[in-house]
């Protein structure tokens, strides 16, 4: 493990990129997401199509292909990023349409009773959204939505192969340096990841069993 622990510097600086690209990246979804989550409940069809073609296009698409378009085609049609800003957006658009079926799910989740009663004493879409059906929902949205940000931090890894240096570029220069200490450094990487995805696993898990104490 001497390699490990003479590298530690290193470490730090692949894990504090990796901690960026999930607080940024996730924020960014969890924004994005969750207003397309009510675009897929909306009453207006169109707005529902827009939402349900966003979702299934890139549910359905490759996070490489996401990174590679961002990153590599946008820049020869002269719309340029910095290579982190259009890892973060990457990671952004890609993980939203996930975000927003958890979303979904959950409002889908809350009896239909509830709008109908809602409806009945006078709330309008919005109202009866944001009054009644929101609050009953988040509860059981919220482990999913950990779940969620748990695949994304190992998605930030995808980054490594466009130019971004995190956990993972950092264990490629590493491993080149100390070829006969490929396995410690590879397990310093995973115990980096594990340090973030445990926690996240393990707040899911608080928080579904309360959540299902309180049903």
């Amino acid at each position: 493990m001497e390699a490990v622990f003479a590298n530690l510097d290193q470490y730090w600086a692949g894990f504090r990129v990796t901690l960026e690209l999930l607080l940024v990246g996730g924020l960014g979804a969890l924004l994005l997401g969750g207003f397309v989550a009510l675009l897929r409940i909306s009453p207006l069809a169109s707005l529902r199509g827009v939402a349900t073609g966003y979702t299934e296009l890139l549910r359905n698409t490759p996070l490489t292909l996401v990174f590679f378009f961002i990153i590599i085609v946008l820049p020869t049609l002269d719309v340029r990023f910095d290579a982190k800003v259009g890892a973060f957006l990457a990671l952004a658009l890609y993980t939203s349409a996930f975000i927003a079926e958890a979303i979904r799910s959950g409002i889908n989740g809350v009896p239909i009773g509830q709008a109908e009663a809602a409806r009945s004493v006078g709330l309008t879409f919005g109202q009866t959204v944001g009054l009644v059906i929101l609050p009953q929902a988040i509860r059981m949205v919220i482990p999913p939505l950990i779940n969620v940000l748990i695949a994304l931090t190992k998605n930030t890894s995808v980054a490594a192969g466009f130019y971004i240096v995190e956990l993972i570029a950092i264990s490629k220069q590493l491993a080149n340096a100390n070829g006969n200490a490929v396995i410690p450094i590879l397990i310093g990487v995973a115990v980096c990841y594990l340090i973030i995805t445990v926690p996240l696993g393990q707040i899911a898990g608080l928080i579904e069993r309360k959540a299902a104490v309180q049903r």
